[in-house]
């Protein structure tokens, strides 16, 4: 069987990277819904529905659990699709909790999708954690598109980061939250604007762990070959090219995953 895992384009790559480190003998399907990317400008009814059908897809093709890799899917649809279907699914939420515990007395910066950003399950999450109001949200609608276009350390996307970074006093913040996974890719790009002095956290790592225990409990672990098969909106990537578009996303988060 598969572990499905699929995110609005391929943001969702950074979470399979850290599950193929994790759970190497599983398999995976990887599905980056390009037809509707970026979910994070979407209506919530809209994710809904690009969701329930991502699910549905994976149901079919024999997934006995998905992994939600998207901040923006979680928030909006997780809990209806965990009502409406059998399988365990397994949402993502930014690392708001570990950035507060570790904060070093300063404040802590957490970056999102606009949808994110509004959703009421974010703002939940920092009233329950952040008691001495050290959080800050920032949306960065932008970074999904240079990272779908594959820009990712570009001026332009350093322009763009420093001019809506540029209203805050970064030399008080000790931990950024990349609240989308699609911001992983730019970790060098917030080094340098930042200078090395932040701390860069994100939901990833602790995601796959949960769906570590839950396939535990299920005893669903598996001694598999550890292959992926990759789809964009349904269509299978089988072309070199393609391939190796993705290759080269790993090669990058590998890269990222030094800073």
């Amino acid at each position: 069987m598969n572990i499905g895992i699929f995110d609005s384009g391929i943001g969702g790559i950074t979470l399979l990277h850290q599950a193929l480190l994790t759970l190497p003998k599983e398999n995976y399907l990887f599905y980056a819904d390009v037809d509707h990317v970026p979910y994070g400008t979407k209506t919530r009814q809209q994710v809904i529905e690009y969701v329930d059908e991502v699910i549905g897809f994976m149901v079919e093709h024999d997934c006995k659990a998905v992994v939600i890799a998207c901040n923006t899917a979680t928030s909006a649809a997780a809990a209806l699709m965990r009502e409406k279907y059998q399988i365990p699914i397994i949402g993502i939420e930014p690392a708001v909790k570990p950035a507060v515990e570790q904060h070093s007395g300063k404040r802590v910066m957490v970056v999102a999708t606009p949808l994110t950003v509004r959703e009421e399950k974010l703002k939940n999450l920092v009233a329950r954690v952040d008691s001495e109001h050290l959080v800050d949200l920032l949306a960065l609608p932008r970074l999904v598109g240079f990272a779908e276009a594959g820009e990712f350390d570009t001026p332009e996307v350093e322009q763009y980061l420093r001019e809506e970074l540029a209203p805050f006093d970064l030399e008080n913040y000790s931990e950024l939250v990349l609240g989308c996974t699609h911001f992983n890719y730019f970790k060098d790009s917030f080094a340098k604007i930042f200078k090395n002095r932040i701390r860069m956290i994100d939901g990833s790592e602790g995601t796959v762990n949960q769906l570590k225990r839950v396939l535990e409990q299920n005893n669903q672990l598996e001694d598999n070959e550890g292959s992926v098969q990759y789809f964009e909106s349904g269509r299978e990537i089988v072309s070199a090219e393609g391939l190796e578009r993705i290759a080269k996303l790993h090669r990058r988060l590998d890269e990222m995953k030094k800073l």
